[in-house]
């Protein structure tokens, strides 16, 4: 699975308005605490306002809250709301991959690696994150043998 560094940046952001909620929070504040590009992470609040993940109030005193609680947002749909489907083939979506002869079988290789990625990223919240606990089965999946080494 490839990260994106727009998803990477977008997940932080809304992390840190999080943090600072429920008060608003300026992006300057979020682009300091995390070190980002500050033009990025502009477009990336907008595409993030527009997902309805995070509302804008203007003025001087303005800024950023959440559109919804922390524990109702997860991790997935920020993703998504900044990258599109989680996991696609070839710009094909797993689903609807068609194989034959010897490759018949494997779009469910591809559609069980979809489902594990929505495992971890639909079903971990804002709020799990800031609070460093993680669901139960996503804790396991980071303690595992061979979790944190690289293949």
């Amino acid at each position: 699975m490839h990260i994106s560094a727009k998803a990477d940046y977008a997940v932080r952001v809304m992390l840190e308005i999080a943090a600072h909620g429920p008060d608003l929070v300026k992006s300057t504040v979020a682009i300091g605490h995390q070190d980002l590009p500050r033009k990025f992470v502009e477009s990336i609040l907008v595409e993030l306002r527009h997902a309805e993940l995070v509302r804008s109030h203007r003025g001087a005193e303005g800024g950023y809250t959440l559109g919804r609680p922390a524990a109702a947002i997860s991790i997935g749909e920020i993703v998504r709301a900044v990258d599109g489907p989680l996991a696609e083939v070839r710009g094909i979506r797993p689903h609807e991959c068609e194989y034959t002869n010897a490759a018949e079988n494997l779009a469910e290789v591809w559609v069980a690696a979809r489902a594990a990625l929505r495992t971890v990223l639909d079903e971990t919240s804002l709020a799990h994150v800031l609070a460093g606990r993680l669901p139960a089965h996503v804790r396991r999946m980071t303690e595992s043998p061979g979790a944190w080494l690289p293949r």
